[in-house]
């Protein structure tokens, strides 16, 4: 059980700046579920990412560090998925 806490609080930290991210930009009409899915995957891998560079022994370790990681992956991953749908509408 332990060992999902970290996936937990990253995928929720990823779920809230994909939604403030798709809130932000209001060009890239994405509905909730994009967002959330997004966030999810996006805020996984961040926090993967960042636990991967060595950011465990730093100051960003333990669930600062999940939130953060999740935050910045969220917030990217759901920026580029905006980015894409909102190109695929255009095309």
């Amino acid at each position: 059980m332990e060992a999902f806490v970290p996936i937990i609080v990253q995928a929720i930290a990823g779920i809230v700046a994909g939604e403030a991210v798709g809130a932000a930009f209001k060009k890239a009409a994405m509905g909730h579920l994009p967002r959330i899915i997004s966030g999810v995957v996006g805020g996984v891998g961040g926090g993967v990412l960042l636990s991967g560079m060595g950011a465990d022994a730093g100051a960003l370790g333990g669930i600062l560090g999940d939130v953060v990681g999740g935050g910045a992956g969220g917030a990217v991953l759901t920026a580029i998925v905006g980015s894409v749908m909102n190109s695929m509408k255009k095309a």
